[in-house]
């Protein structure tokens, strides 16, 4: 992608750029974190298009999109929010009308129930997500942590105890407790879901 300048190694962290993209504003900070995760972005988006040049400005696309998020956004873990922003662009595109359009004049035999199962499909995974994020976000800071660095980051228990300065039986304790409340929180909130249907 032209944007990128830097090839090199880069020693700061995801955190590092993206603060400082935030308070300065200058597109170099977010060119270089953008660039550790052009792969990541484009094999998202891949998955959800099949179609290589769709995908591709897809990835352009969403660099303009972090152009305006992370000036308002502080995030603590990039890649693991890259890949919600990714996916969410992606289902709003699928879900877009230019999009629907085009399905209305393929042949009969293809627009069986399978596009429209693909579609509940996307569906329920995005509200899956959205259950998930919104959970995330009812744990104690600690389990917080350590869940995001487990799952979104995958780094492992010695890894986490470093970056965190937890003893290692605490991060473990904080994961499993971790993912204890977010089952409990989001099988609560199926069931509110489901109960709100039959209102």
């Amino acid at each position: 992608m032209n944007f990128i300048k830097d090839i090199s190694p880069d020693p700061a962290s995801d955190k590092e750029l993206a603060d400082a993209f935030r308070e300065s504003g200058d597109s170099r900070y977010l060119s270089r974190l953008y660039s550790r995760y052009m792969d990541l972005v484009f094999g998202v988006c891949l998955k959800y298009f099949k179609e290589a040049e769709r995908s591709k400005d897809a990835v352009m696309d969403i660099y303009s999109e972090l152009n305006t998020k992370l000036r308002q956004h502080e995030v603590e873990y990039f890649k693991g929010w890259l890949h919600v922003l990714t996916r969410n662009h992606c289902l709003m595109q699928l879900r877009s009308p230019r999009n629907i359009k085009t399905t209305e004049f393929q042949p009969a035999f293809m627009q069986s129930g399978q596009n429209e199962h693909l579609m509940n499909e996307a569906l329920e995974k995005e509200e899956h997500f959205r259950q998930m994020e919104a959970c995330m976000e009812t744990l104690p800071q600690e389990q917080k942590q350590t869940i995001a660095l487990f799952y979104l980051e995958n780094k492992c228990y010695n890894e986490i105890a470093a970056l965190t300065g937890f003893e290692w039986n605490k991060v473990r304790s904080y994961i499993q407790n971790g993912k204890r409340n977010l089952k409990i929180c989001m099988e609560n909130g199926s069931k509110n879901t489901l109960s709100g249907t039959h209102e």
